[in-house]
């Protein structure tokens, strides 16, 4: 098994795509117990005209659709920024046992932002967390964006 840095080295490259694509840059991989890439995906709401179509939701998909099978038990998701309430939500329902961040979200993070949604007692699945893991290359490559979509609309 690879390095947390490989994998989200992995999921930035993801993040890039975003980037090139005019989505906020965030990208996710999801790593089978072997140490297989086995979903990935990037933010694509605008291009899929999808509010869903968040990085972490679109691994997921392509996870589960790799094992066909919709519970991604043993796998770990690598995300380059913290999940939202829906992201979370579909890690708690795909029982993805370990999830990986890197940078904080300040305005909707359900980790350890805003709230911890993750860690109430009444959930279902509780996977084990982890977050930080290259964080300042993940908040350079949003404020990059954001830096330059300010400037164009200028």
């Amino acid at each position: 098994m690879r390095s947390d840095e490989f994998y989200m080295h992995r999921a930035l490259d993801q993040a890039r795509l975003a980037f090139d694509a005019g989505e906020v840059p965030v990208g996710a991989v999801v790593v089978s117990a072997e140490g297989a890439i086995i979903g990935a995906g990037y933010n694509a709401p605008i291009g899929c005209h999808d509010p869903s179509a968040h990085a972490e939701v679109q691994a997921i998909r392509a996870a589960a659709a790799q094992l066909g099978n919709y519970r991604l038990l043993d796998c770990t998701l690598f995300v380059t920024l913290e999940p939202c309430m829906m992201c979370l939500g579909a890690i708690m329902q795909a029982r993805v046992a370990r999830l990986v961040y890197a940078a904080a979200e300040p305005k909707s993070g359900m980790i350890e932002s805003r709230a911890n949604l993750a860690a109430q007692p009444w959930h279902f699945h509780q996977p084990l967390i982890q977050g930080g893991v290259l964080a300042s290359a993940s908040a350079q490559l949003l404020k990059r964006f954001f830096s330059e979509r300010r400037s164009a609309s200028r």
